[in-house]
């Protein structure tokens, strides 16, 4: 009995395994899902006259897909601070990670805000754009309307959210866990060159297009989520 006890993993470890797991693959429900309905992530930069018909096209896929993402999100969070139970051996958070956590927790809100948007704003939107009943000087209106609220959420959700305010968490973790060594270093080293792809999408608050490079810079991320996953599944107890 107590050979088995020394060769299981922790419930923490174990718990934490399976959330970063399923963190790292959740997100390609919505990237299919949204995908096939609104060519999602590419089609974020389009204008009202096209997204908005599409939005009522495939209405029901659109509520699914970004519903799913709300999930992946906030579900982000829960992976966050389980990992960093992990690195505190589920003790008190030092100082760093405290931070780290504040960080976790603005990455979370910003970026279910921006995800909001495409649940609750947008398709009341595309409903009046696409009446026929609605003249052409309301359209125009809306279509001012879609373009100022889609860079507003969109730099919230997805510059802050996703880029910013992930990196800096994830940069803090992996300095961790070179500093403590509770897992292996690349895993931190792989979590700092994440976290250096992320910082890039920031230079779409100068005003450069980067274009798809976000895919990039999260494929990356949910790669160390992935992987760290299975490192926990598989760690042994000491």
């Amino acid at each position: 009995m107590s050979e088995q006890n020394v060769l299981s993993p922790k419930p923490l470890h174990l718990i934490a395994g399976w959330v970063l797991v399923v963190e790292s693959l959740l997100l390609f429900v919505p990237v299919a899902i949204l995908g096939q309905a609104i060519n999602w992530p590419q089609s974020l930069g389009d204008p009202a006259d096209v997204m908005l018909p599409l939005l009522v096209q495939n209405a029901a896929a659109v509520r699914l897909g970004y519903f799913i993402y709300l999930a992946y999100s906030m579900l982000f969070w829960v992976a966050a601070l389980l990992t960093m139970q992990v690195l505190s051996h589920g003790k008190s958070y030092s100082l760093w990670l405290r931070i780290a956590a504040g960080f976790g927790v603005a990455s979370t809100i910003a970026r279910c805000l921006g995800i909001i948007r495409w649940l609750v704003a947008m398709p009341a939107l595309a409903t009046v754009y696409t009446n026929p009943a609605t003249s052409s000087q309301t359209r125009e209106a809306i279509a001012v309307v879609y373009q100022v609220l889609n860079n507003y959420a969109g730099s919230v959700g997805e510059v802050l959210g996703v880029s910013l305010f992930a990196a800096i968490w994830l940069a803090m973790v992996s300095l961790t866990i070179l500093q403590t060594r509770i897992v292996s270093r690349w895993l931190g080293f792989l979590g700092l060159v994440s976290a250096t792809l992320l910082v890039f999408q920031l230079a779409e608050l100068l005003g450069i297009d980067l274009g798809a490079f976000i895919t990039v810079s999260v494929s990356v991320q949910q790669l160390w989520f992935l992987v760290m996953g299975i490192v926990l599944l598989r760690w042994r107890s000491i």
